[in-house]
């Protein structure tokens, strides 16, 4: 059975729908939540079979109000790829794995969008990631990938939406399982609130609740294959 490690920012980000994708399958997770009392970040030895970072909410990277954990997850990630472990990152997560392959993040102010990306690339996720597909962004600062790195799809402005490091690390600016209840969560967790309204990105994503199960089938189908966290 395969045992993945799940680095949260806040309580209120975790893997929501894909949590059921992931159990359905037997695959097994941890959250650690290096941000309570006494605990910190997994250490390499005890990663199992790969890495998922989450979004951090107001935290960022770009040296605003960068996540406390930033460099030891930094070193965490650039261990991961270096040996050949598979990441997945969301939002604040996809930004630490840029910098942890050499790429670079960009400030930018707290905001809440649900809108819509789009595949630039026919072979993203396998051939599994849709066309188009729910972008649901709840973060501070964006990854800006190195060169190297395959852009898989971008957002309604052209920027980076999803990109893959090597053979099986994935960015996602958005977080493809993101749940109503989370950003209700967040606005709940923090002080800060996002730059923009928010009004009309909560009405937004409650009208999107559907079009996120839907587009998560293929999504985590593709992941999965690219990771393989369901070969023996």
């Amino acid at each position: 059975m395969k045992y993945l490690s799940v680095i949260q920012h806040t309580s209120a980000d975790y893997l929501g729908l894909m949590e059921d994708h992931l159990e359905g399958r037997g695959i097994r997770f941890n959250y650690s939540r290096p941000f309570t009392e006494g605990a910190k970040p997994p250490d390499i030895a005890t990663i199992g079979d790969g890495l998922v970072l989450l979004g951090g909410g107001p935290w960022g990277s770009a040296g605003k109000r960068d996540v406390p954990t930033l460099d030891v997850e930094v070193k965490l990630t650039r261990a991961c790829l270096m040996m050949g472990k598979p990441v997945l990152a969301f939002g604040l997560g996809a930004q630490i794995l840029s910098l942890a392959a050499d790429g670079a993040v960009e400030s930018s102010a707290l905001e809440f969008r649900a809108g819509t990306a789009t595949r630039t690339n026919n072979q993203a996720l396998n051939g599994f990631l849709p066309h188009q597909f729910p972008q649901i962004t709840y973060c501070r600062d964006r990854p800006l990938p190195p060169s190297y790195a395959k852009e898989l799809a971008i957002d309604a402005q052209g920027r980076t939406a999803v990109f893959q490091i090597g053979e099986n690390a994935i960015g996602f600016t958005g977080h493809p399982g993101f749940k109503l209840a989370m950003a209700e969560d967040l606005i709940m967790e923090f002080d800060e609130q996002p730059s923009n309204d928010s009004a009309p990105e909560f009405s937004k994503l409650r009208d999107m609740k559907t079009d996120i199960e839907d587009a998560l089938v293929p999504i985590m189908t593709g992941l999965i294959q690219l990771t393989g966290w369901m070969k023996s």
